[in-house]
């Protein structure tokens, strides 16, 4: 008979969770992992990852039309979108498989089904036939994370109105495609899209595109895409959606008050997420929520001692890279250990669309909120040799400084490959580097690197390239 009684056991086994069930079991913990579909969760099998496929055959697509820029030539460019959205799912299988292999390699055990808890330490699993497994532990980790917002007149029904998943595995390619929300979500498949050759409409509700960033990199994006042949409405509001035999029709409220009606073939809704803490037992154990969101401490502890919650089921940012942090510090305390806490401040934040973007820390409007007196500078990147060798050179470098002393307060950037730019100034954030170590730095030339260095520089009144 199989065991059922350990030392720490996870509820979900996305980033967040099964990272933590790695962490435990490399601590000498004896580790389970719940799961009721797919081992690596939303993220490996139909986020995260999944989703770079498909943007990575957009950007080659569109490289490949542009191959004169180049000194090139490239006949009869096509897409086929089928084999596009197979290679993607290649790609998620892949990964799934290796979490697989990490869960054999650390002696995890993984019981497959439906998780809830029924008391302190205690969690019924009921798989697929509907039988039931009690499993018991002196310590659980949450980690159910979230699923899209439907829109509540019309929810989406995977034909004409898609939710991101919906999106990755499309029936037929939109012809006309229009995008609710501008979040990260929303513009990444309103880039790949586009980019695929969809006529494009992104409504945004507040008054500019990814709002969460800092004002300057929305204002260049929303002018990048518009250019890319995008229509962008903001401060505007889907009054009425329905869903046709032959696609959508739509009322859009704009920022003038005025109604439109529009007709297009398909509709994505990325309006935000929903936490996936319903008929998991919260409510026998009285776990304290807001808006739905597990509430923990800093180092993920819920009120109900040995219950701890990790991810996109807690409070924001909703991160993979967070939930994989927070993971550590939950395991760590649990295992006895001393870890940090978790500082949001220093969670960088990327999106993945054409151009990228990336930042991390506060934006120059926050900084200024808050109290600071700010120090910010922008290098752009046709001030940077390998950006222009690249043919790459729309973009920019921003940095936000304290004044007083130096700190980095924060970094945003846009333009070609950021998003693996962007851990630079992370690190800086972290360690707590001031604006010396950051011009005392040698960056290699030529990369685009440089324009991080030339940021910092231009904060201090001193670039060298413009």
């Amino acid at each position: 008979m199989a065991d059922t009684n350990y030392d720490l056991i996870v509820l979900g086994s996305g980033p967040g969770g099964y990272v933590a069930a790695i962490r435990g079991a490399q601590l000498g913990l004896k580790v389970a992992i719940v799961e009721r579909e797919l081992l690596g969760g939303i993220c490996l099998n139909w986020g995260c990852i999944p989703t770079k496929a498909l943007l990575r055959s957009a950007e080659i697509f569109h490289y490949m039309q542009h191959a004169k820029d180049y000194g090139l030539a490239a006949e009869k460019i096509s897409a086929d979108i089928e084999a596009v959205v197979k290679r993607s799912r290649g790609v998620a299988k892949q990964l799934n498989q290796g979490v697989t292999h990490l869960m054999k390699k650390n002696k995890i055990a993984v019981h497959f089904g439906e998780g809830k808890l029924t008391a302190k330490g205690k969690l019924s699993v009921t798989d697929k036939d509907g039988k039931k497994t009690e499993l018991s532990a002196k310590n659980i980790i949450l980690a159910t994370g979230a699923r899209a917002r439907d829109l509540p007149n019309l929810p989406a029904d995977g034909k004409r109105v898609w939710t991101y998943r919906h999106a990755m595995t499309p029936p037929e390619m939109p012809t006309k495609l229009l995008v609710i929300g501008s979040g990260a979500i929303g513009i990444e498949f309103a880039s790949f899209y586009n980019d695929m050759g969809a006529e494009v409409t992104v409504v945004e509700m507040l008054d500019r595109i990814v709002p969460v960033e800092d004002a300057d990199v929305s204002a260049f994006l929303e002018k990048a895409l518009k250019k890319q042949g995008m229509t962008i409405h903001t401060g505007a509001g889907v009054e009425e959606l329905k869903a046709t035999a032959n696609g959508v029709s739509a009322k859009i409220k704009g920022k003038d008050g005025k109604t439109q009606s529009a007709e297009f073939s398909h509709a994505i809704v990325a309006i935000g997420i929903v936490p996936n803490t319903e008929n998991i037992g919260l409510e026998a154990l009285g776990v304290k929520t807001t808006k739905g969101h597990i509430d923990t401490d800093a180092m993920c502890r819920t009120n109900v001692p040995g219950l701890w919650a990790i991810g996109d089921v807690t409070a924001p940012p909703w991160l993979a890279h967070k939930a994989m942090h927070e993971s550590i510090i939950a395991v760590e305390a649990i295992a006895g250990n001393h870890p940090h806490t978790m500082d949001v401040r220093n969670i960088p934040g990327c999106t993945y669309c054409r151009p990228q973007i990336a930042s991390v820390g506060l934006t120059e409007a926050k900084a200024k909120e808050l109290g600071y007196e700010v120090k910010a500078g922008t290098f752009p990147f046709i001030g940077n040799g390998k950006a222009i060798a690249l043919g790459e050179s729309e973009g920019f470098t921003k940095t936000v400084f304290d004044a007083k002393t130096g700190e980095l307060l924060g970094a945003h950037m846009i333009g070609a490959e950021v998003t693996e730019l962007i851990q630079g100034y992370t690190i800086g954030k972290t360690a707590e580097l001031v604006e010396d170590d950051f011009i005392g730095t040698v960056f290699p030339h030529p990369t685009l690197s440089e324009t991080m260095h030339e940021g910092v520089l231009a904060a201090f009144g001193r670039p060298l390239h413009i």
